[in-house]
């Protein structure tokens, strides 16, 4: 029954794209084609045919708001999702606002600190305004080279691109999109599919308006989509990757130049707890380095070899050397 139903929908949807005035003038012209070109009106008394028309009005008026109280389901599901989404991440945000931020540095510390820097201010030669302002302006016209060359664009305020039928915004977690259309459709005229790296949008028994490869995997489970007063469709992606910019939405659209991107502020409670460890082992390792200090790697070594040495006093290690 649906089938038959929906067979007509790509006609109808056509027809109704050709009444800028809406709903009162395809009904008057529906209605003028009946009085027109058929016996609707004087092959039965009047009282017969309206009716039937009052019977299908009620009719499908039932079916109309059992589709509305649908949506509206699926619209409060999304909006739940949302804010637990939301929650979440304001959760991670006071535990990782109430993380200690700076670090007391020791005596030690700062004196290595301070002659690093005067060591680096004393190599560091000094330029005259003048040759600030042209070292300025070739670095720029050099970075503007370099990006034409590439050929890629500067990415929208939502760091994603503004394309002809539809624009895409993304964060670190997930990518919107939005299809604008030309009429007021139900949900049941959008047809939207999702892959594991494929996508696919537009209106039933009409070639769809986004299709292809995206830029790289995202969760289907987490994925969802609403129809934005009946005009546009909102597609919200969640990416399985979290530590990349995409550079496009599919692959067949033009790339983006993601150093332009303006993300928000990076903070460790956002991230998996794998790769916030491997972070804070780079930035501990880095801060050791520039204080002349061992690794956590040489450190571990230090300790194993210690070790070694104290269980085997009876070896002479004194002339032995490590690296």
């Amino acid at each position: 029954m649906v089938e038959s139903e929906e067979k007509f929908d790509g006609i109808l949807l056509a027809l109704a794209q050709q009444h800028p005035d809406g709903i009162i003038e395809l009904l008057d012209t529906f209605f003028s084609f009946l009085a027109r070109k058929t016996d609707f009106y004087t092959g039965a008394p009047p009282e017969v045919g309206e009716k039937m028309v009052l019977e299908k009005f009620k009719k499908y008026q039932k079916v109309a708001y059992a589709e509305d109280e649908k949506k509206k389901a699926e619209r409060e599901e999304q909006e739940r999702r949302k804010e637990e989404r939301r929650k979440k991440k304001e959760m991670e945000e006071k535990e990782a606002a109430n993380q200690p931020k700076i670090k007391e540095l020791t005596d030690e510390e700062a004196d290595a600190l301070e002659k690093k820097l005067a060591a680096k201010s004393e190599n560091s030669p000094v330029q005259s305004p003048k040759e600030e302002k042209e070292q300025e302006k070739k670095e720029k016209g050099e970075e503007e080279e370099d990006e034409d060359s590439k050929g890629k664009i500067k990415p929208n305020a939502g760091n994603g691109c503004d394309l002809e039928n539809y624009r895409w915004t993304q964060t670190l977690q997930e990518v919107e999109v939005v299809i604008p259309l030309n009429l007021k459709v139900k949900s049941r005229d959008v047809v939207v599919e999702y892959g594991r790296k494929t996508i696919k949008a537009g209106l039933r028994n009409a070639p769809p308006i986004l299709q292809g490869e995206l830029y790289n995997e995202i969760k289907v489970e987490e994925c969802n989509w609403y129809l934005d007063n009946g005009s546009a469709i909102v597609l919200s992606l969640e990416k399985i990757n979290k530590m990349e910019w995409w550079g496009r939405l599919v692959l067949s659209d033009p790339e983006i130049n993601t150093q332009k991107v303006a993300p928000e502020p990076s903070k460790l409670g956002d991230l998996d707890g794998e790769t916030r460890g491997m972070v804070e082992k780079m930035m501990y390792d880095q801060r050791q380095k520039e204080m002349g200090k061992p690794t956590s790697d040489e450190q571990k070594k230090q300790e194993v070899l210690k070790k070694f040495m104290e269980q085997h006093p009876e070896m002479d290690f004194s002339k032995c050397k490590f690296n």
